[in-house]
């Protein structure tokens, strides 16, 4: 489990930072938004699955 919302929290990365880039690159600033909130999405749960593995060691 712990994987799979891993790879989610990369992949939540990730995409956020394609709508980001694009947002910028054709002046969206509505795409660029949600590309940043989207990256933070994913920070915040490869935050909590780090602090899960804290506390499992």
């Amino acid at each position: 489990m712990a994987r799979n919302q891993k790879a989610k929290a990369k992949a939540e990365q990730a995409k956020g930072k394609v709508e980001e880039t694009a947002g910028r690159a054709v002046g969206n600033e509505s795409l660029e938004a949600k590309g940043r909130l989207e990256q933070a999405r994913g920070d915040a749960r490869q935050a909590k699955e780090k602090t899960k593995d804290v506390f499992k060691h």
